[in-house]
C-alpha cells in the first residue's frame, strides 16, 4: 500500500461519523418527503438517508416548517412509509486528491469508473465563497489553445471567464473537448450537467481519449439523476478546481451546460415553494448562475487561477433567453457557434462577428490588434452584402474594402477553422499573410475582344 492510500484511509476514518440525529417520516406529499424530530437540528441543504423497507433513500433538506422537516428525495418516494427512519447526516461535502486527476466521478466524489477512489485530506464545502474582489490579481498571459480563431481573433488569457453559447447539434461538445486537449493548462476538470450516459462514455474514450484524460478530472451527472444531483455537478466541478487552484496549479474549467444546471435548479426551487418568473426560471437563478461564475477566475496572490468556459444550449439561437442573457453579463467574454457555418461543413463553427473576447486589446500587442481590426473589418464588410455578392448584383471596383472582403473571405473563413500547432505567434504571422494576400488586385479577366480569334481547320479566321 503506496503513501497515497494511507493519507485515503486515514481520511475515510477521521470523516467517518459515529453517531447520527434520527428522525421520523410522518407524511409524504408528492415529491416531497415531511419529517419529524429533526427540525432542530438540520439545515437547508444538509443531507438526509431514509431507511425504507426496500433499501436506503438518499435526500435533502428543503425546508424547515416548525417541527417539520421538507426532504426531497435523490429517487422517486416509492416504498416510504410513514414512521421510516431519517437519519441526518450533515452538510454535503467534498474531499478531492491528487489522485483524482484521470478519474470519473460523481458530484458526490463517488467514481464512476469502476475503481476505487480515496478522498483527500480537507473537505470542502459545495458552495464556497468566491475570492475578495478587491485582492484577486488581474487577468493573466494568453493562452495557447491548438485552435487559430482563439490564438488570434478571439484570444483567452489565464482566468478569463467565456461563455460558449451554442444550439444543438452545431459542434459545442466537440470544441470543449478540443479546448481540454490543446489549452495551455496544469489541470482540466469537466462538469458533464445532464448528459446522456453512452456520451459520457464516448466523450471521456473517445473525445477525449487518454491523451486529455492524462490531465483532466470528469464530474458527471446524467440526464437519469435526480435534479439535486444534476445542480450540484457543476458544483462539484468548481470545488475540485479551486482544490488544485490553492495549490498554485492553473485549471481549466470545463462545464457542459449551463443550461441544464438552471433547469435542475428549476426543478428543486420550484419544488421548494418558489414561484417562476424569468419566463419559467424561479428569480433565485441568476444568483446560482452569477455566484458559480463569480467563483473562477484570477485566485488571491500565492494561488493559482481558474480559466472558465460555460457553456449554454440556446434553444433557436435566442440569445435573450434568460439563462444566455443572465451569463453573458457577468463573464468575460463570449463565442458564438452557428448553425448555419455548422451547416456548411466548418468546424469549430465560431462566428467571429457575434463574438467577443474581453481580454482585447491587452491579450495582444499593436501589430496584433491592427490584424485582428482589419480581419474584422473585411468579415462585417462580406457579411453585409453577402445575398447581393451570391446574387450576382455586385461589380468588382465599386467598394475597394468590399473587393478585399470578397477576396480574403473563403481563405480567412478556412483559416478560422484551422488548427493552431505551433502556438498563436504561428497563427498571427498566418492571418497577416492572408491580410497581405487580399490588398493584392486579382488580375483582370481578359475581354473576350481582345482574344484573337481561333483559326478554324481550312485556315479561315
Amino acid at each position: 500500500m503506496d503513501r497515497n492510500d494511507f493519507t485515503g484511509l486515514r481520511s475515510r476514518i477521521a470523516q467517518a461519523q459515529t453517531v447520527h440525529a434520527v428522525g421520523r417520516v410522518r407524511s409524504v406529499d408528492g415529491t416531497v418527503i415531511w419529517i419529524r424530530g429533526l427540525a432542530h437540528l438540520a439545515c437547508i441543504g444538509d443531507r438526509l438517508r431514509l431507511y425504507r423497507a426496500d433499501g436506503i433513500l438518499d435526500g435533502e433538506v428543503l425546508r424547515i416548517r416548525e417541527d417539520l422537516v421538507a426532504m426531497l428525495p435523490d429517487e422517486g418516494a416509492d416504498g416510504v412509509s410513514q414512521g421510516d427512519r431519517v437519519a441526518l447526516v450533515g452538510a454535503p461535502t467534498l474531499a478531492p486528491a491528487d489522485s483524482w486527476i484521470g478519474r470519473v466521478v460523481d458530484p458526490y466524489g463517488k467514481p464512476l469508473d469502476g475503481m476505487p477512489l480515496s478522498p483527500g485530506p480537507r473537505r470542502r464545502p459545495f458552495r464556497a465563497s468566491p475570492p475578495p474582489a478587491a485582492q484577486r490579481r488581474g487577468l493573466g498571459e494568453r493562452l495557447e489553445t491548438g485552435l487559430a480563431v482563439f490564438d488570434t481573433l478571439l484570444p483567452i488569457v489565464e482566468g478569463q471567464r467565456v461563455g460558449l453559447f451554442a444550439g444543438s447539434g452545431v459542434g459545442k461538445s466537440r470544441l470543449l473537448a478540443s479546448l481540454a486537449r490543446g489549452m495551455s493548462a496544469d489541470i482540466v476538470v469537466l462538469a458533464l450537467v445532464g448528459e446522456r450516459g453512452r456520451e459520457v462514455h464516448d466523450f471521456v474514450h473517445a473525445v477525449l481519449g487518454p491523451e486529455g484524460m492524462a490531465r483532466s478530472i470528469v464530474v458527471a451527472a446524467t440526464s437519469d439523476r435526480s435534479p439535486l444531483e444534476r445542480r450540484r455537478c457543476p458544483l462539484a466541478a468548481m470545488t475540485i478546481a479551486e482544490h488544485f487552484r490553492d495549490q498554485g496549479h492553473h485549471v481549466l474549467y470545463l462545464a457542459d451546460s449551463i443550461t441544464r444546471f438552471a433547469e435542475a435548479h428549476r426543478e428543486v426551487a420550484v419544488a421548494a415553494g418558489e414561484m417562476p418568473a424569468l419566463r419559467g426560471f424561479p428569480p433565485s437563478t441568476a444568483h446560482q448562475i452569477m455566484r458559480l461564475a463569480e467563483r473562477a477566475g484570477p485566485g488571491l496572490p500565492g494561488t493559482g487561477n481558474i480559466t472558465a468556459v460555460f457553456s449554454v444550449l440556446v434553444a433557436g439561437s435566442d440569445m435573450d433567453e434568460p439563462v444566455a442573457d443572465i451569463l453573458r453579463g457577468v463573464l468575460d467574454g463570449h463565442v458564438v457557434l452557428s448553425r448555419e457555418i455548422a451547416e456548411r461543413g466548418r468546424f469549430p463553427a465560431v462566428d467571429v462577428l457575434r463574438s467577443v473576447s474581453r481580454s482585447l486589446p491587452e491579450a495582444a500587442n499593436d501589430e496584433e490588434n491592427a490584424a485582428i481590426l482589419q480581419a474584422r473589418q473585411l468579415l462585417g464588410a462580406y457579411a453585409r452584402s453577402e445575398t447581393m455578392i451570391r446574387a450576382g448584383l455586385y461589380r468588382d471596383g465599386e467598394d475597394p474594402v468590399l473587393d478585399r472582403a470578397i477576396r480574403i473571405w473563403g481563405d480567412l473563413d478556412a483559416f478560422i477553422g484551422e488548427p493552431s500547432p505551433n502556438g498563436s505567434e504561428a497563427a498571427f504571422g498566418r492571418l497577416r499573410l492572408l491580410l497581405r494576400r487580399a490588398q493584392t488586385p486579382a488580375p483582370a479577366p481578359q475581354r473576350p475582344g481582345n482574344r484573337p480569334m481561333a483559326r478554324t481547320a481550312g485556315g479561315r479566321q
